[in-house]
């Protein structure tokens, strides 16, 4: 018999020999996933015995990923600023390049004497405002997507994160105004579609053909989402209340001129861990809400 380290050795290979970058991790991920334990626990037992029916389960997931399917969507889940985040095809997989858009409200927030009234708008799985909810817990967060089966994954982890007292959950459009009577906000996160309606077909198949093209798709220019939150959205916001963008490469400029023209003053960008602008912020003059 094989022990779950055999396994997992063979299932590191096999990766490996596919081209799969994160092999390592991702053999481990689908390895754990198959014997449902989490992956402390799956690799404290990496010296048991495995059962046939646990290898013809690794080997059906590790089928799925070589097909193309991201292994999050696999798995169902994934973690997002040190959290666990439940995953499914109905919303985008949280990226690391988000936590700057996390950790940059975070920091704003964290010196704020007043109130924390906070809206992660498109928030597909919750990522962003649950980040913020778990750091900052005088906070009150709304959670607002368009579709009913995001919110669903969205309510799925504001109980996992247990911050369901500080998090609630409201479906409006981005592209629309905000829900009438809806309140004042001291800060707007949104991390939109922002890939132009023709570049889809060029992305790589895993975000392509298994994402949610509606999570993608920005537009004719990838901007759609950027001129009508700012121009629709800053009703909400409180004076002198910020909005904050994460851009997509070489969009910082525009978004920022967007943002200029609906009345946003300090503009500012900040780079992610490559290099690139991916946070784009400004604060609400009163006169212009």
């Amino acid at each position: 018999m094989r022990t779950y380290n055999d396994v997992y050795l063979a299932v590191r290979k096999e990766l490996k020999t596919a081209g799969i970058d994160a092999f390592s991790l991702e053999a481990r991920l689908l390895c754990a996933c198959a014997s449902g334990k989490d992956q402390e626990h799956f690799v404290r037992d990496l010296r048991l015995y495995a059962s046939d029916d646990y290898a013809r389960k690794v080997n059906g997931l590790v089928r799925r990923r070589l097909s193309g399917e991201p292994v999050a969507y696999i798995t169902g889940e994934w973690e997002f600023f040190g959290l666990p985040m439940t995953v499914s095809p109905d919303v985008l997989i949280p990226r690391t390049d988000t936590e700057l858009l996390a950790e940059k409200a975070i920091e704003k927030l964290r010196y704020s004497m007043g109130s924390k009234r906070v809206i992660d708008l498109c928030a597909g799985s919750g990522c962003v405002g649950i980040a913020v909810a778990a750091n900052i817990p005088d906070s009150r967060v709304i959670l607002i997507d368009n579709s009913p089966a995001a919110l669903e994954i969205c309510r799925v982890n504001i109980l996992r994160n247990s911050v369901n007292s500080i998090v609630t959950c409201v479906e409006a459009d981005a592209l629309k105004a905000p829900p009438v009577l809806f309140g004042y906000y001291d800060m707007i996160l949104c991390n939109p579609p922002y890939i132009p309606s023709p570049d889809i077909i060029g992305l790589d198949a895993s975000v392509r053909d298994f994402e949610p093209r509606a999570a993608l798709d920005g537009g004719d220019d990838g901007l759609d989402f950027y001129r009508s939150v700012s121009s629709k959205w800053k009703t909400v916001l409180k004076p002198g209340g910020v909005l904050m963008f994460e851009v997509g490469a070489g969009q910082a400029k525009d978004a920022a001129n967007i943002m200029r023209s609906c009345g946003f003053t300090n503009i500012k960008t900040y780079k992610d861990t490559l290099d690139i602008d991916r946070v784009v912020s400004g604060t609400i003059k009163q006169e212009e809400r």
